[in-house]
């Protein structure tokens, strides 16, 4: 479904990414972790297309997409979500998925079917869909979930999940971590999560892909890539707990 080939972005005499090569088959969760810094997240919006390549190839369906505004890229079929939910605090939980669903895929909708699309995608993430709910009150979770609504409700192939896990406790982890695998068995979605907590996303994803300062340092099945000496050093260096799965 999605192929990366030697992928690389810099930023003047900086290099965040450095020939990052991958595919992502249509139905697969992927890991995409490493600490800190190693460039998770500028892959993602090399893909999503708020960056543009330095060189290389981003190739979705067979498409080069590599060189496009983030709207096409959108209109392709791939949503991502983003780190920091920065939601509309003035409309309700389903006003901001129903923006998200007009802007999402290529094709023009109504307010019915736009407001369908949020309710479906709220549903499916356990929040609420009246009218009267609000943003006010969501805790650290919740704003991840509508987030999450917000780009279901584009009507993806592929999801991009950057750092879903951010700010949460570990009960919380727990569910998102199911959440981002029933999205994937409901509704087919292929999933691409991008995260630096390990523990909780290696007993969910098909593989992983490891960076460490921008580069692939080891990819595979997860027990094998908890075993890979490269990987226990980078991670020991910044989380003792991140086998901990």
């Amino acid at each position: 479904m999605l192929k990366v080939e030697q992928l690389t972005k810099s930023f003047g005499g900086f290099t965040a990414v450095s020939n990052v090569s991958f595919e992502v088959a249509e139905g697969e969760i992927l890991g995409l972790i490493g600490p800190n810094g190693s460039g998770k997240s500028t892959v993602f919006n090399l893909i999503a297309g708020a960056l543009k390549p330095s060189a290389g190839s981003v190739r979705f369906r067979g498409a080069e997409i590599g060189s496009h505004p983030a709207y096409r890229v959108a209109h392709a079929g791939i949503a991502r979500t983003y780190q920091i939910p920065r939601p509309f605090r003035k409309l309700s939980l389903l006003e901001n998925v129903a923006l998200a669903a007009f802007y999402g895929a290529n094709e023009r909708i109504n307010r019915q079917k736009a407001f369908s699309l949020a309710s479906e995608s709220l549903q499916l993430v356990n929040l609420p869909t009246e009218e009267s709910a609000r943003v006010e009150g969501l805790g650290a979770a919740g704003l991840k979930k509508l987030e999450l609504a917000r780009a279901l409700a584009t009507q993806p192939k592929l999801l991009l999940a950057d750092e879903s896990l951010g700010g949460l406790d570990h009960s919380e982890m727990d569910s998102a971590a199911d959440l981002l695998a029933s999205i994937r068995a409901r509704r087919g979605i292929t999933v691409v999560w991008v995260e630096h907590i390990m523990g909780v996303l290696m007993r969910v994803v098909d593989r992983c892909i490891v960076l460490d300062h921008g580069e692939v340092i080891a990819q595979g099945k997860p027990a094998a890539v908890a075993r890979d000496p490269k990987v226990i050093e980078v991670y020991l260096g910044t989380d003792a707990d991140a086998f901990s799965y």
